[in-house]
């Protein structure tokens, strides 16, 4: 059995680039799948936020248009509200990385409002890089890598091969207009190499320990990745 480590937003709103807040909270598919998968196969999950707040779920997640029809929404919105990986998170500030084999970080626009410039989160992620255990984040998760900076200035996985939720994705959802920044940009500026899939399909990177995913579809390919790097 592996202890995974699911780095979770703590924010239920973005900030736009109106000054507007925008309710948002993590993606109940990226979190929920990963957490079903990761269980069935033996592990164990905690969850961590800035704060230790509990983590809000974007309500549009739950949506059966968004979810894939009533009955997922259905079955998400049971996993959001009882599971108690969900209820009971405790502070990033406190986790100590050896405690587990692997850290997960969901998406959500909420990662790009807190952990993007979360400084316990980036060190964080940084020393699970260092460590070289299996990283695996998807979709906006990604947001959560700008802060994991090492004292010279530069980021911890510059030079990483990764997917995330790409520009053409935000135009599509009719965010990017109203986006302060944009997360494939944002990467790209600090020195990670974003390699696209299209928009909406399933798509996964994985370069040495870490792993990612584009958007909601590659949670399910994402979390298969990280058992199979696990088992």
């Amino acid at each position: 059995m592996a202890r995974i480590l699911f780095v979770m937003t703590g924010a239920d709103h973005w900030t736009l680039t109106d000054g507007t807040r925008h309710p948002t909270g993590f993606w109940a598919e990226e979190a929920v799948v990963p957490l079903t998968a990761l269980r069935a196969a033996g592990h164990a999950v905690s969850v961590a936020t800035p704060g230790g707040v509990v983590p809000p779920v974007d309500p549009a997640s739950l949506a059966p248009g968004a979810a894939g029809g009533p009955e997922e929404a259905g079955r998400l919105r049971h996993t959001v509200e009882t599971a108690p990986e969900f209820r009971r998170p405790v502070a990033i500030a406190r986790v100590r990385v050896e405690d587990y084999d692997a850290v997960y970080v969901p998406g959500g626009h909420s990662p790009m409002e807190d952990l993007a410039a979360d400084a316990d989160a980036g060190a964080l992620l940084t020393r699970a890089l260092d460590s070289g255990m299996p990283v695996a984040v998807v979709c906006h998760g990604p947001a959560a890598l700008l802060a994991a900076v090492r004292a010279d200035g530069t980021n911890a996985f510059a030079g990483h091969r990764v997917a995330a939720f790409t520009n053409e994705e935000e135009r599509q959802a009719g965010s990017a207009a109203k986006a302060p920044w944009l997360l494939q940009d944002r990467l790209a500026e600090a020195g990670l190499r974003v390699e696209t899939g299209e928009p909406w399909a399933p798509h996964v990177v994985t370069d040495r320990t870490v792993l990612t995913g584009q958007n909601p579809a590659s949670s399910a390919p994402l979390a298969a990745a990280l058992a199979e790097r696990l088992a």
